[in-house]
């Protein structure tokens, strides 16, 4: 498949990597704030190695997780995207779609908007059937991004995430899904 290279809505801009991403990237993986629902802050050559996962993804599918652009100033403010569940779990395979964002850029709808730009890719452009996101079940503000678009919470998904160990505080994930016919009816509400 053709790579998707660049989408955009109101605000934003989700785009293709490009190499001097990785410094703001760094910046934002290293920030406990924002890592505080994953096991652990990313050096910079941790983030270095994700971003080439994230364009692997890319190559494989052609889709993946976009970088994140302000259209008002070409700030590099985070990640949004869509990615194939790659652990087993009851719901795979599945197609997830997830964010992260620069601490300076929360609270202003960016995560929504970009996650709604990209539901819109998995259903109009991709035609996919259905959609997850998962966090771990104290993410409350991702949580919400997730009910803002549209998903609901599968109460019987809640799962163990089998990367972290056995009685680690993020262990316990919340799953929440869209399917096509209710992302649809969200455009005629």
């Amino acid at each position: 498949m053709t790579p998707i290279l660049k989408l955009e809505s109101a605000r934003l801009v989700l785009r293709q990597w490009h190499d001097d991403d990785l410094q703001a990237f760094a910046e934002m993986c290293a920030d406990p704030q924002v890592m505080r629902y994953f096991p652990a802050p990313l050096t910079r050559l941790e983030a270095a190695a994700l971003i080439g996962r994230i364009r692997g993804h890319f190559n494989e599918y052609g889709y993946g997780l976009w970088a994140l652009e302000r259209m008002d100033s070409g700030a590099f403010i985070g990640l949004t995207g869509l990615l194939n569940v790659n652990f087993d779990a009851p719901f795979a395979p599945a197609v997830e779609i997830s964010w992260r964002l620069a601490r300076r850029h929360w609270g202003q709808g960016f995560a929504s908007e970009a996650a709604w730009t990209c539901l819109r890719c998995a259903f109009a452009q991709l035609r996919l059937d259905e959609v997850v996101s998962f966090t771990t079940q104290d993410n409350v503000p991702s949580q919400k991004v997730m009910q803002a678009i549209g998903m609901v919470q599968d109460e019987a998904g809640s799962f163990e995430h089998p990367r972290l160990p056995e009685g680690h505080p993020l262990r316990p994930h919340v799953l929440y899904r869209i399917d096509r016919p209710r992302w649809e009816r969200t455009l005629h509400a």
